[in-house]
Protein backbone atom coordinates (compact mmCIF):
# COMPACT_ATOMS: atom_id res chain seq x y z
CA UNK A 1 0.00 0.00 0.00
CA UNK A 2 2.51 2.38 1.00
CA UNK A 3 4.37 1.77 -2.58
CA UNK A 4 1.39 2.09 -4.13
CA UNK A 5 0.40 5.18 -2.47
CA UNK A 6 3.84 6.79 -3.42
CA UNK A 7 3.80 5.26 -7.03
CA UNK A 8 0.46 7.54 -6.98
CA UNK A 9 2.01 10.33 -5.96
CA UNK A 10 5.34 10.52 -8.28
CA UNK A 11 1.81 10.12 -10.85
CA UNK A 12 -0.58 12.78 -9.78
CA UNK A 13 2.89 15.22 -9.67
CA UNK A 14 4.27 13.97 -13.59
CA UNK A 15 0.25 14.85 -14.75
CA UNK A 16 0.48 18.16 -13.05
CA UNK A 17 3.89 19.60 -14.57
CA UNK A 18 2.42 18.10 -17.70
CA UNK A 19 -1.13 20.03 -17.51
CA UNK A 20 -1.38 22.99 -19.02
CA UNK A 21 -1.69 26.33 -17.07
CA UNK A 22 -4.57 28.60 -17.25
CA UNK A 23 -7.94 28.29 -18.18
CA UNK A 24 -9.54 26.15 -20.79
CA UNK A 25 -6.30 24.38 -21.20
CA UNK A 26 -4.07 26.91 -22.69
CA UNK A 27 -0.47 26.84 -22.40
CA UNK A 28 1.85 29.06 -20.34
CA UNK A 29 2.29 32.50 -21.60
CA UNK A 30 5.65 31.71 -21.91
CA UNK A 31 5.14 28.49 -23.84
CA UNK A 32 2.94 30.19 -26.37
CA UNK A 33 3.77 31.38 -29.61
CA UNK A 34 7.85 32.30 -30.38
CA UNK A 35 8.24 33.97 -27.07
CA UNK A 36 11.73 35.58 -28.22
CA UNK A 37 9.87 37.60 -31.20
CA UNK A 38 7.12 38.47 -28.79
CA UNK A 39 9.87 39.91 -26.40
CA UNK A 40 11.45 41.28 -28.96
CA UNK A 41 8.41 42.90 -30.38
CA UNK A 42 7.37 44.29 -27.49
CA UNK A 43 10.63 46.06 -26.28
CA UNK A 44 11.04 47.69 -29.96
CA UNK A 45 7.49 48.94 -29.54
CA UNK A 46 8.24 50.66 -25.97
CA UNK A 47 11.99 51.58 -26.57
CA UNK A 48 10.73 53.52 -29.62
CA UNK A 49 8.04 54.89 -28.04
CA UNK A 50 9.34 55.56 -24.32
CA UNK A 51 13.13 55.65 -25.01
CA UNK A 52 15.55 53.36 -23.99
CA UNK A 53 15.46 54.73 -19.79
CA UNK A 54 12.05 54.95 -19.63
CA UNK A 55 10.79 52.00 -20.67
CA UNK A 56 10.84 48.71 -18.09
CA UNK A 57 11.48 45.16 -18.06
CA UNK A 58 7.90 45.05 -16.32
CA UNK A 59 6.46 46.92 -19.07
CA UNK A 60 7.85 44.88 -21.62
CA UNK A 61 6.83 41.64 -19.89
CA UNK A 62 3.53 42.63 -19.31
CA UNK A 63 3.52 43.72 -23.36
CA UNK A 64 5.05 40.78 -24.78
CA UNK A 65 3.64 39.17 -22.76
CA UNK A 66 6.21 36.84 -21.06
CA UNK A 67 7.31 36.89 -17.61
CA UNK A 68 10.84 38.26 -16.19
CA UNK A 69 12.42 35.21 -15.67
CA UNK A 70 11.64 33.88 -19.30
CA UNK A 71 13.15 37.49 -20.67
CA UNK A 72 16.20 37.12 -18.66
CA UNK A 73 16.80 33.65 -20.06
CA UNK A 74 16.79 35.17 -23.42
CA UNK A 75 18.94 38.38 -22.63
CA UNK A 76 21.33 39.27 -20.02
CA UNK A 77 19.59 42.74 -19.66
CA UNK A 78 17.81 45.59 -20.89
CA UNK A 79 20.96 46.82 -22.40
CA UNK A 80 21.17 43.12 -24.70
CA UNK A 81 18.13 43.53 -25.06
CA UNK A 82 18.22 46.93 -26.36
CA UNK A 83 21.15 45.93 -28.70
CA UNK A 84 19.04 42.90 -29.90
CA UNK A 85 15.90 45.42 -31.12
CA UNK A 86 18.53 47.59 -32.67
CA UNK A 87 20.42 44.64 -34.34
CA UNK A 88 17.27 43.86 -35.58
CA UNK A 89 16.09 46.69 -36.98
CA UNK A 90 19.34 47.42 -38.66
CA UNK A 91 18.94 43.58 -40.56
CA UNK A 92 15.79 44.36 -41.63
CA UNK A 93 16.60 47.55 -43.42
CA UNK A 94 16.82 47.42 -47.08
CA UNK A 95 19.84 45.86 -48.47
CA UNK A 96 20.97 47.81 -51.88
CA UNK A 97 23.26 45.00 -53.06
CA UNK A 98 23.08 44.35 -56.66
CA UNK A 99 20.93 47.80 -56.75
CA UNK A 100 19.90 48.79 -60.82
CA UNK A 101 19.37 52.53 -60.73
CA UNK A 102 16.87 53.56 -63.46
CA UNK A 103 16.96 55.87 -65.85
CA UNK A 104 19.17 56.52 -69.21
CA UNK A 105 21.53 59.25 -67.85
CA UNK A 106 23.40 59.49 -64.90
CA UNK A 107 21.32 62.35 -63.83
CA UNK A 108 18.15 60.27 -63.85
CA UNK A 109 20.23 57.26 -61.83
CA UNK A 110 21.04 59.15 -59.31
CA UNK A 111 17.73 60.94 -58.77
CA UNK A 112 15.85 57.50 -58.45
CA UNK A 113 18.44 56.45 -55.92
CA UNK A 114 19.13 59.32 -54.30
CA UNK A 115 14.89 59.41 -53.63
CA UNK A 116 14.45 55.81 -52.74
CA UNK A 117 17.52 56.20 -50.34
CA UNK A 118 15.61 58.93 -48.55
CA UNK A 119 12.29 57.42 -49.05
CA UNK A 120 13.26 54.42 -46.93
CA UNK A 121 14.94 56.79 -44.54
CA UNK A 122 12.69 58.54 -43.12
CA UNK A 123 10.25 55.35 -43.39
CA UNK A 124 12.52 53.11 -41.05
CA UNK A 125 15.21 54.59 -39.19
CA UNK A 126 14.15 57.98 -37.71
CA UNK A 127 12.78 55.98 -34.75
CA UNK A 128 15.52 53.64 -33.89
CA UNK A 129 18.04 56.93 -34.78
CA UNK A 130 16.47 58.61 -32.08
CA UNK A 131 16.39 56.32 -29.33
CA UNK A 132 19.96 55.59 -29.92
CA UNK A 133 21.23 59.03 -30.38
CA UNK A 134 19.66 59.65 -26.46
CA UNK A 135 21.97 56.72 -25.37
CA UNK A 136 25.15 57.24 -27.90
CA UNK A 137 27.16 58.52 -24.32
CA UNK A 138 26.42 55.21 -22.40
CA UNK A 139 26.10 52.69 -25.57
CA UNK A 140 28.63 54.82 -28.11
CA UNK A 141 29.17 51.12 -29.74
CA UNK A 142 25.57 50.70 -30.56
CA UNK A 143 25.24 53.85 -32.43
CA UNK A 144 28.87 53.50 -34.13
CA UNK A 145 26.89 49.71 -35.47
CA UNK A 146 23.82 51.67 -36.75
CA UNK A 147 25.42 54.64 -38.26
CA UNK A 148 28.20 51.94 -40.04
CA UNK A 149 25.26 49.54 -41.00
CA UNK A 150 22.91 52.15 -42.48
CA UNK A 151 25.50 53.96 -44.42
CA UNK A 152 27.21 50.79 -45.97
CA UNK A 153 23.77 49.68 -46.99
CA UNK A 154 22.99 52.43 -49.40
CA UNK A 155 26.96 53.35 -49.93
CA UNK A 156 27.78 50.87 -51.49
CA UNK A 157 24.64 51.15 -54.20
CA UNK A 158 26.22 54.82 -54.74
CA UNK A 159 29.88 53.87 -55.62
CA UNK A 160 28.88 51.47 -57.99
CA UNK A 161 26.48 54.02 -60.05
CA UNK A 162 29.28 56.27 -60.24
CA UNK A 163 31.77 53.46 -60.89
CA UNK A 164 29.34 52.25 -64.12
CA UNK A 165 29.21 55.68 -64.94
CA UNK A 166 32.88 55.79 -65.27
CA UNK A 167 33.62 52.91 -67.60
CA UNK A 168 31.53 55.26 -69.81
CA UNK A 169 33.08 58.42 -69.64
CA UNK A 170 36.94 58.91 -71.16
CA UNK A 171 39.94 59.56 -68.58
CA UNK A 172 37.81 58.09 -66.01
CA UNK A 173 41.10 57.30 -63.30
CA UNK A 174 41.24 61.27 -63.22
CA UNK A 175 37.73 61.40 -62.09
CA UNK A 176 35.89 61.46 -59.07
CA UNK A 177 34.03 58.38 -60.24
CA UNK A 178 36.75 56.09 -60.63
CA UNK A 179 37.57 53.34 -58.63
CA UNK A 180 39.62 54.61 -56.37
CA UNK A 181 37.70 58.01 -55.36
CA UNK A 182 33.89 56.45 -56.31
CA UNK A 183 33.40 55.08 -52.53
CA UNK A 184 34.48 58.58 -51.17
CA UNK A 185 32.40 60.71 -54.03
CA UNK A 186 29.60 58.52 -52.87
CA UNK A 187 30.04 59.77 -49.30
CA UNK A 188 29.71 63.05 -50.32
CA UNK A 189 26.66 62.40 -52.57
CA UNK A 190 24.88 60.41 -49.07
CA UNK A 191 25.84 63.14 -47.21
CA UNK A 192 24.52 65.51 -49.41
CA UNK A 193 20.88 63.81 -49.94
CA UNK A 194 20.43 61.80 -46.91
CA UNK A 195 21.81 63.78 -43.95
CA UNK A 196 19.48 67.04 -44.15
CA UNK A 197 16.00 64.80 -44.70
CA UNK A 198 17.70 62.13 -41.43
CA UNK A 199 18.13 65.27 -39.44
CA UNK A 200 14.88 67.11 -40.06
CA UNK A 201 12.79 64.30 -39.75
CA UNK A 202 14.94 63.56 -35.93
CA UNK A 203 13.69 66.77 -35.22
CA UNK A 204 9.94 66.27 -36.06
CA UNK A 205 8.96 67.32 -39.16
CA UNK A 206 6.42 65.95 -40.52
CA UNK A 207 7.15 62.70 -43.09
CA UNK A 208 3.92 63.38 -45.75
CA UNK A 209 5.71 67.11 -45.89
CA UNK A 210 9.01 65.61 -46.03
CA UNK A 211 8.36 62.97 -49.03
CA UNK A 212 6.38 65.75 -50.86
CA UNK A 213 9.37 67.80 -50.82
CA UNK A 214 11.13 64.95 -51.45
CA UNK A 215 11.77 65.02 -55.61
CA UNK A 216 12.59 68.83 -56.15
CA UNK A 217 14.88 68.41 -53.37
CA UNK A 218 16.84 64.93 -54.55
CA UNK A 219 16.70 66.76 -57.93
CA UNK A 220 18.55 70.30 -56.86
CA UNK A 221 21.14 68.38 -54.67
CA UNK A 222 21.83 65.98 -57.66
CA UNK A 223 22.38 68.68 -60.27
CA UNK A 224 24.71 70.44 -57.63
CA UNK A 225 26.58 67.66 -57.23
CA UNK A 226 27.09 66.47 -60.99
CA UNK A 227 28.20 69.99 -61.38
CA UNK A 228 30.87 69.64 -58.59
CA UNK A 229 32.23 66.64 -60.16
CA UNK A 230 32.16 68.26 -63.23
CA UNK A 231 34.76 70.93 -61.48
CA UNK A 232 36.56 68.16 -60.42
CA UNK A 233 37.15 66.55 -63.61
CA UNK A 234 37.70 69.90 -65.96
Amino acid sequence: MIVTAEVETIMAKSRALKRPRGRLGRPPKDLAGDVKARILDAAERLFLKNGFQSASIDEIAELAPASKPTIYAHFAGKEALFGAVVARLTNGLAEFDGYEAKGRTLQHKLIALGTEIAEKTIKDLVGVTRAVIAEADRLPELSRHLHDATRDRALNAVSQVLSDAAHKLPDAPKRPFSTKRSAATAQIFMDLILLPMLIRSLLGHESKALKKELPSFVRERVNFFLAACERDWA
